[in-house]
């Protein structure tokens, strides 16, 4: 009998960081006919290859993979361009006859695909200028109780430390005379192709630190550390640019630096990568029609593409 289903829908494969999220999706094009769509933050910077686990070349050659290397970490990559670039992909590679296979771990990006982003306005350097003045003559901490008294939902998200988004929802809100909170609710563009999203969430959470302990120091003795030296070496790149706010990398670049020591870089290294998974564990939580798997189960995940007609 002939299958007469429309498949339009895109699967996706997420779960905190070293939860097995690129080994299930390369387990599942030895069955279906796919292409690889990452949803990593980092993996779309060129040079960022080890901290990142960006496929290795054979990978990437063998099969078709999205959304890697195609920045310089001088260019900044954000959700809203993460979402654009889906909505143009995905029906790409559906008229190719395969399924389009979302993998990573980027929070903001998955909400953003499946919720929409707020139409927010653009930078005025005047209104920066201002806030930075501000922040010079009465600190950083003052200007968060600032936004906690105009916006305490932000207020709550955003860290008196997060000065570049603490300085982005004051900004909105002097434009706009609107909270970025208010804005965000306003404009919820659900995703218009419908998502099959797969959650891996370990349910042994000090074997997850294992992991991501022994592959903090693989990643050390593969050459972390000269690959964030010749990064470093490139004049454009600086320690300040959000693709160098990557777990790994900025622990490494203030080692570098000769602000730590190699203990201790390993040390906060291993730290913020748990701090991570800690952040991705809560988002999920949360995540509505999400199929959790304590550990990949590529067998469960072939069942879901045969019972679903849209996939």
């Amino acid at each position: 009998m002939a299958d007469n289903r429309v498949r339009e829908g895109a699967l996706v494969i997420t779960g905190p960081t070293a939860s097995g999220k690129s080994a299930l999706a390369l387990g599942l094009a030895e069955y279906i006919d796919i292409e690889i769509i990452s949803a990593d933050s980092a993996q779309v910077y060129r040079g960022m290859d080890i901290g990142t686990a960006k496929p290795n070349p054979h990978v990437l050659a063998s099969l078709p993979h999205h959304l890697v290397d195609i920045r310089d970490p001088v260019e900044p990559y954000s959700a809203a361009d993460f979402r654009h670039d889906l909505l143009d992909i995905v029906p790409q590679i559906r008229s190719r006859g395969r399924l389009p296979v979302i993998v990573g771990g980027s929070m903001l990006y998955l909400k953003a695909l499946k919720n929409g982003l707020a139409e927010l306005p653009g930078a005025d350097p005047s209104i920066r200028e201002s806030i930075n003045e501000d922040a010079a003559a009465r600190g950083w901490s003052a200007l968060h109780e600032d936004l906690q008294v105009i916006d305490p939902e932000a207020a709550e998200r955003i860290k008196p430390s997060d000065t570049q988004r603490l300085q982005r929802a004051l900004e909105v809100y002097r434009i706009t005379g609107i909270t970025l909170t208010e804005l965000h609710l306003r404009s919820m563009a659900p995703c218009p192709f419908p998502l099959t999203e797969v959650g891996l969430l370990p349910t042994d959470r000090s074997k997850l630190h294992q992991v991501i302990q022994d592959r903090f120091m693989e990643m050390l003795d593969f050459g972390l550390i000269e690959e964030v030296a010749t990064l470093k070496s490139n004049s454009e790149n600086h320690k300040g640019l959000p693709a160098f706010r990557a777990v790994g990398y900025r622990q490494i670049w203030s080692y570098l630096d000769g602000e730590v020591d190699y203990d201790t870089m390993i040390e906060t290294g291993i730290a913020a990568t748990r701090q991570l998974a800690k952040r991705q564990f809560t988002w999920l939580r949360s995540w509505q029609d999400l199929v959790i798997q304590s550990r990949p189960n590529l067998a469960e995940v072939l069942k879901i593409l045969d019972d679903d007609p849209r996939l």
